[in-house]
């Protein structure tokens, strides 16, 4: 579990002594806030400026949503401008008024979106041939996302210079230094409330019923042929995050096939399929179809009546 950036741990911007340190740290690591004892629970410095990093990253995070809301509303004149203007309007510049209106997109995406982080703090549990398998994943990814009409904000976190995902990602994706999302070498957990992340995890007993523009939605870079059981589910419960799987079993069947293979296990661009088509059509069979190859062993229920 990382921790311990500028504005995550709050206690090792400070050197406080003995017993006082001792205590900072237990309760940064059960992610406690020190106030919560009470006035007389800690010596003034430390336990104060634990406290206020915390409320720091708390107020960080409402802006962020107050800023959302007046974005959304300046969002949909536009789309009544542009549907005003003929739905053939951005075609007839060409692609330059494409990659215009797509780069507008994701950028309104970062003030008003959701925000889809891939987690890399895991990436270094796989050989180079599989993190080779995810650099390109991250780049079908992006590109689809790219595309989207709804598109959602990206982030790379625990994105280390050096490391090998790092280097992949640069080796094989022509122009990904231009790509329109965040990376950091940070934790999602410096960077977004507790409350506000929800990991995805195939193992989650939690079933994703919508999306919530409001919230993180945390991807665990793996690639799917790596067999890394509940990996990600002990991860984030480790860290005192909500999980959610998708709505795979309640609208899917397993499909007979000569294999005998099912796997609600899919790489994380097929995950994003998912995620983005619902969030465009607000329709889990829709999205399903889109995301869940029948390489997975599932259909769709109509499929089979």
């Amino acid at each position: 579990m990382a921790g311990g950036g500028a504005d995550g741990g709050g206690c090792s911007s400070v050197e406080p002594e003995g017993d006082v340190a001792v205590a900072c740290e237990a309760l940064r690591l059960l992610r406690i806030e020190p106030s919560a004892f009470g006035p007389g629970a800690g010596r003034a410095g430390g336990t104060a400026r634990c406290s206020r990093n915390v409320l720091r990253k708390r107020r960080r995070w409402e802006r962020v949503l107050a800023a959302k809301k007046g974005k959304r509303r300046q969002e949909r004149e536009r789309s009544r401008a542009r549907w005003a203007e003929g739905p053939g309007a951005a075609s007839r510049d060409g692609g330059r008024a494409l990659a215009a209106l797509a780069k507008e997109r994701l950028l309104e995406a970062k003030v008003s979106g959701p925000r889809l982080c891939v987690d890399l703090g895991v990436a270094d549990r796989m050989t180079q041939k599989e993190t080779s398998r995810l650099a390109s994943q991250i780049r079908r990814l992006y590109g689809a996302n790219r595309r989207a009409k709804k598109p959602f904000w990206l982030c790379l976190t625990e994105f280390v210079v050096g490391s090998l995902i790092y280097e992949e990602c640069f080796r094989m994706n022509d122009g990904f230094s231009n790509y329109l999302m965040d990376t950091t070498q940070e934790s999602y957990l410096d960077l977004f409330p507790l409350d506000a992340i929800v990991y995805l995890t195939p193992d989650s007993e939690n079933v994703l019923e919508d999306i919530d523009p409001n919230k993180v939605y945390i991807l665990g870079g793996l690639v799917d042929e790596s067999i890394h059981k509940k990996l990600t589910l002990q991860r984030a419960q480790e860290q005192s995050l909500q999980t959610a799987r998708l709505p795979i079993r309640e609208y899917m069947v397993k499909n007979v096939n000569t294999k005998n293979y099912h796997s609600e296990t899919l790489a994380i661009n097929q995950v994003f399929d998912v995620l983005s088509t619902y969030y465009d059509t607000q329709s889990w069979p829709a999205a399903l179809k889109a995301g869940v190859s029948s390489g997975k062993g599932y259909v769709l229920r109509d499929a089979v009546k």
